[in-house]
């Protein structure tokens, strides 16, 4: 249970008796029913769900639930559909169409309601790119208003934070994509050794913990822009019982978990370009030693993605073959780096240091002390392998509850982690070289790496031929 965000962390989130009472007047038949186990919800059919979701004059949803269904429901409806159904059953259920509306019933209801969109804009802001998502939150609170006066200024506000919200990330995407083009016009790949004029990274910084904090802070600000919805639409299959579509066949919409991943290999290649650059043997060392340094740091911030980047980058084979440059190199601290991400024991050591800083995180009073920034490419294999692992419907073809709530506990760790501030300084000189400095494909590595140090066998000198 450690290190979970505190509204996942009640085992028995959901108790028979913080239940709506209309669910239990229903005939179970027709309502579908939700099955409990342990208290704990753990299947049901689909309008049971949202039936659940809603909340009437004395019912409002676990803050959890909500959480797990806005992000398993996209697996078997469109965001949209399912905020027309919520509005259509309320709409039903308060008699929101009756010519004079129950002031004082809709007074009750209308705090809740407005509670749950403003849930949604905030947790699934993506959500509401869609004119119709904004169309379907509209119409509820005009049909409110009349008995309140009080909640058109509440939706001015819902849709300003949104508006905020939605610009903040399209801002950062745009910034995303115009560095990706901007590195991909320099032509990065080079073919072989570029001329020295090259600014190489110790130039632009020379001290490890400063490159371990700008690291924290590209690696943050692309985190924020991950949508937790993301991580489900990564996986969307055709729901079995809706042969027709695919819930987001047309678009993935998963274009921030991509483009971070990218940023991952990018390091990687960094890394390795950086070492194989120098043509002396004793700079090259000092490129290795310098990693090793800003690899450390970056381990002691709670930095595992750049971590994992830079051991990965120092491991391609390239760097690895580079024997001389290495016997330069004091390698017990690489040692010890390597070994925390040992991938045996499906990552055993770098599971508990994530779970200590978790851990540290959860109890932290300052930034520095709350950052997590996990290895992603695991993260995603770890859900890969939840999804794959479990149906997503059960073959009475009620939806799978259970394993949407271990979902949801991941997916909920992460987004807790990424919205850390970051609390050092930034110096853009830095992150400007992090994303521009071009890089070796790894047919350049290789040629840099036979020229620093000449083939040892027929396989690389045959290798090194071809390449010339």
């Amino acid at each position: 249970q450690e290190g979970m965000p505190q509204t996942l962390s009640s085992t028995s989130m959901f108790t028979p008796c913080g239940f709506s009472p209309h669910l239990h007047t229903a005939k179970e038949g027709e309502q579908g029913g939700l099955i409990f186990q342990d208290g704990n919800l753990t299947s049901a059919s689909l309008d049971a769900l949202i039936q659940h979701l809603i909340p009437t004059t004395d019912y409002y949803p676990e803050k959890a639930y909500i959480f797990t269904f806005l992000l398993s429901s996209r697996l078997f409806i469109e965001p949209h559909e399912l905020l027309s159904r919520v509005c259509h059953k309320c709409i039903e259920q308060q008699r929101l169409d009756d010519p004079v509306l129950d002031k004082a019933r809709i007074r009750k209801f209308g705090p809740k309601i407005l509670q749950l969109l403003t849930e949604w804009t905030e947790t699934f802001p993506y959500d509401f790119q869609e004119e119709r998502m904004i169309g379907h939150l509209k119409d509820m609170i005009h049909r409110i208003a009349p008995c309140d006066e009080a909640y058109w200024k509440k939706m001015n506000q819902l849709l300003q934070a949104l508006n905020q919200k939605l610009a903040t990330l399209s801002h950062g995407q745009e910034g995303i994509v115009k560095i990706s083009s901007a590195v991909s016009d320099k032509l990065v790949a080079f073919k072989t050794k570029p001329p020295s004029i090259q600014r190489e990274i110790l130039s632009v910084c020379s001290d490890p913990y400063t490159l371990a904090q700008q690291l924290t802070h590209v690696e943050l600000e692309r985190l924020s822009h991950i949508g937790p919805e993301e991580f489900v639409q990564a996986f969307v299959h055709k729901d079995p019982l809706d042969g027709t579509k695919t819930c987001f066949s047309e678009q993935k919409k998963t274009s921030n978990l991509e483009a971070y991943v990218k940023w991952f290999n990018r390091l990687c290649y960094l890394v390795a370009t950086e070492i194989c650059m120098p043509a002396k043997k004793k700079q090259r060392a000092q490129v290795i030693e310098f990693f090793i340094d800003v690899a450390r740091e970056c381990f002691n911030i709670g930095n595992f993605n750049s971590l994992m980047a830079i051991i990965s980058g120092m491991n391609m084979s390239p760097v690895s073959r580079l024997k001389k440059t290495w016997s330069k190199v004091k390698t017990a601290k690489f040692f010890i780096l390597e070994h925390q991400m040992d991938p045996t024991g499906n990552f055993y050591n770098y599971r508990t240091a994530l779970r200590g800083a978790a851990h540290r995180s959860l109890t932290a009073h300052s930034n520095r002390e709350k950052i997590v920034i996990p290895f992603f490419s695991l993260l995603i294999k770890d859900i890969y392998f939840l999804n794959e692992g479990c149906a997503n419907r059960l073959p009475n073809g009620h939806v799978n509850f259970e394993k949407f709530l271990e979902l949801a506990k991941q997916v909920g760790e992460f987004i807790t982690w990424k919205q850390v501030e970051c609390p050092f300084e930034q110096d853009p000189n830095i992150i400007h070289y992090l994303h521009t400095a071009p890089i070796f494909t790894e047919d350049g590595l290789y040629l840099a790496s036979y020229e620093s140090e000449s083939p040892e066998n027929q396989t690389e000198k045959d290798r090194w031929k071809s390449l010339r």
